[in-house]
């Protein structure tokens, strides 16, 4: 295979990371995006951002998810001191202000940074890496980095078609408004009115582990499920529901309501009782069906179960609460932090119970990886 070009590898994450924070932004745009940037010539910041807000934004709402993950992916932009204005002297008459245009990015650099050749490649390519670091092993800064790349991101459920019907360009025909259109104009033959089914996002719910060998993970996982409680639009939003397990059930989608990511974990800190405890994984999702899923909240839903499989109970009876959940969702999907490991197999007892009953079993111990869960979940990419 073809050794690939950094700059490539670095602007093709900033785009996966657009999708993570619900941008459509697809290969055709990332295409554009890339066709762009080799025109403007060296990959300065300004020509970086201004490409990508032509070629991979797709409207209104898109542009302050852009500005959000730009920033978060090539870094805040460096503020200086503006100099101090000198005295003047008396009897001297104020000096006019000129006003010049400027192409400088929002959040970007200052003029010499834009002059350097890959200037945005260089800053970005540390986040490239990062991407693909196991969050375990990160420093304090780097974490913090991590956090607010999650924070961008907009997990939704895979679209689904619903009953409700609305105007469309196709579709079958919509009698009542083609016949309200003729009387307007006086019976005249008009364009016929069309309707189509409209599209909603499935049900999202989280079943986070915050048991002792999940420890290293649980803050990017909550933090996770925080941006998909509260990121994409309103009708994915209100469809997400997180539960905490480990030796208790615990549902913290009231906790994730705060708007602040860290007053939202605080939040959750102080609702879940079992912090750093054992996994009863069969008991707590026998407990989950029993109560929220049987009655619907797992029926057609995309359930995602963050764990690593590590099973102090019976796996006989962690098996038997898979195929029923199986059952009743749309689709399951496992996110482990271990699978990322060299050699790893799903030997442990629990992880080799509920496999059959998993739709999709992907990793869970980077921001990459998470990026990629968040594009199963939508229903995007296979595992």
């Amino acid at each position: 295979m073809a050794p690939v070009d950094c700059g490539t590898a670095v602007l093709v994450g900033f785009a996966r990371a657009l999708r993570a924070a619900g941008m459509d932004a697809g290969p055709d745009r990332v295409q554009t995006f890339l066709r762009a940037l080799d025109v403007l010539g060296p990959r300065r910041r300004t020509d970086v951002y201004w490409a990508g807000r032509l070629t991979l934004c797709g409207g209104q709402d898109d542009l302050d998810r852009y500005d959000r993950v730009f920033a978060a992916y090539f870094g805040p932009r460096d503020r200086t001191p503006a100099p101090r204005a000198l005295p003047l002297p008396p009897g001297a008459p104020p000096p006019r202000l000129a006003v010049r245009a400027t192409d400088r990015a929002p959040g970007g650099g200052g003029e010499e940074e834009d002059r350097r050749p890959g200037a945005a490649a260089a800053l970005a390519s540390p986040v490239d890496v990062l991407r693909h670091r196991d969050v375990a092993a990160l420093t304090a800064a780097e974490r913090e980095q991590v956090r607010r790349l999650l924070a961008a991101f907009a997990p939704r459920g895979e679209p689904r078609r619903s009953a409700r019907l609305r105007p469309a360009r196709r579709g079958v025909v919509d009698p009542r408004r083609t016949v309200r259109e003729w009387l307007r104009r006086g019976g005249e033959p008009a364009r016929l009115r069309r309707r189509a089914r409209t599209e909603r996002p499935r049900r999202v719910v989280l079943l986070v582990d915050v048991s002792g060998s999940m420890a290293p993970y649980a803050d990017a996982l909550l933090r996770f499920a925080h941006a998909a409680a509260h990121g994409g639009p309103a009708a994915s939003r209100a469809a997400t529901e997180v539960f905490t397990i480990g030796t208790r059930l615990t549902r913290v989608t009231a906790a994730l309501g705060h708007r602040d990511p860290d007053t939202a974990l605080a939040a959750v800190a102080a609702a879940v009782p079992d912090w750093r405890g054992g996994t009863r994984l069969g008991e707590m999702l026998r407990a989950f069906l029993d109560r929220w899923g049987q009655r619907g909240m797992a029926r057609g839903a995309v359930v995602v179960v963050l764990s690593d499989g590590w099973e102090r109970g019976d796996p006989a009876l962690l098996a038997a609460q898979m195929r029923r959940l199986h059952r009743l969702a749309h689709r399951v999907v496992w996110a482990n932090p271990r699978k990322a490991r060299p050699g790893y197999a799903p030997l442990a007892a629990g992880m080799a119970a509920a496999l059959p009953s998993v739709d999709a079993f992907v990793e869970g111990h980077s921001l990459a990886a998470l990026e990629h869960l968040a594009a199963v979940v939508r229903g995007a990419e296979d595992a």
